[in-house]
């Protein structure tokens, strides 16, 4: 989101990976991939971790930035990635929009932090939990969570105030692939983001933003989901519904008539 937001897709080109379903983790499906700077070229995103410290023996994810250069691995942290792409390339791109800005950082904390706990990590715990108890506690934080962020969204157009911020963007994800995604996956099946006046018309606000339909592709989201070797146990099969359309009209824009 934040590349396609800050305009760096001449600078910071992007490829994506699966899960191979016969094993060995992130996937370029099949491909030879040719890593940038180097001669090396890999099939699994592993071998890039290895290229960069043979001797790595942590955790391989997505996203991972890789910097040709200095051929290493930069990050493979969203929340670090992001604060790059806002500032960091400031003088490769005409785009100057700030999505953390001095004045609200400390709202925008706050707000990642019920974000991360209540939404992102919840959903996360209704699609992974091993027991009934550890699923109930992750259902009840989940909901709870979306309760106040429909009251927060009720005041104003956007999460930290009237203008969108990295706040808007860390949540964006989540709320796209709900209805399709975890509301059945991962048995978060309360209420959709449908059923949500103020979230639902905030998201098509969202997803409305010049780039960002074109970034999401959400039978991509799904496909990595629900086919075998995905986050849930799965027997392959792709849901195809439900029918949601992100480009209708949003009320989203009652919060700049009022001011």
């Amino acid at each position: 989101m934040f590349r396609t937001l800050k305009q760096l897709e001449d600078i910071v080109p992007l490829f994506n990976t699966v899960q191979c379903p016969d094993g060995g983790g992130w996937w370029f499906k099949g491909d030879t991939h040719k890593v940038p700077g180097t001669e090396a070229s890999i099939s699994f995103l592993h071998e890039l971790y290895a290229l960069a410290d043979p001797h790595y023996t942590g955790r391989v994810s997505v996203p991972t930035i890789w910097d040709a250069e200095k051929k290493t691995i930069v990050s493979n942290e969203s929340s670090e990635i992001i604060r790059m792409f806002n500032s960091a390339f400031a003088e490769h791109t005409d785009n100057d929009t700030d999505y953390y800005p001095a004045h609200l950082r400390g709202e925008i904390d706050a707000m990642n932090a019920i974000v991360l706990a209540g939404v992102n990590d919840a959903v996360n715990g209704c699609g992974r939990s091993k027991s009934q108890i550890a699923y109930d506690e992750s259902y009840d934080i989940l909901f709870s969570t979306f309760d106040r962020l429909e009251d927060i969204l009720s005041n104003r157009r956007y999460l930290c105030g009237n203008v969108q911020t990295e706040a808007d963007w860390r949540l964006f994800p989540s709320l796209f692939r709900f209805d399709s995604i975890y509301y059945i996956g991962y048995k978060c099946n309360k209420q959709r983001i449908e059923d949500y006046p103020n979230l639902s018309n905030y998201l098509r606000d969202l997803y409305q933003t010049p780039g960002i339909a074109e970034a999401s592709d959400l039978e991509a989201a799904k496909i990595c989901i629900y086919a075998p070797g995905g986050p849930i146990a799965s027997n392959g099969i792709v849901p195809k519904g439900p029918n949601v359309d992100f480009s209708r009209a949003h009320d989203r824009g009652r919060f700049e008539e009022a001011a």
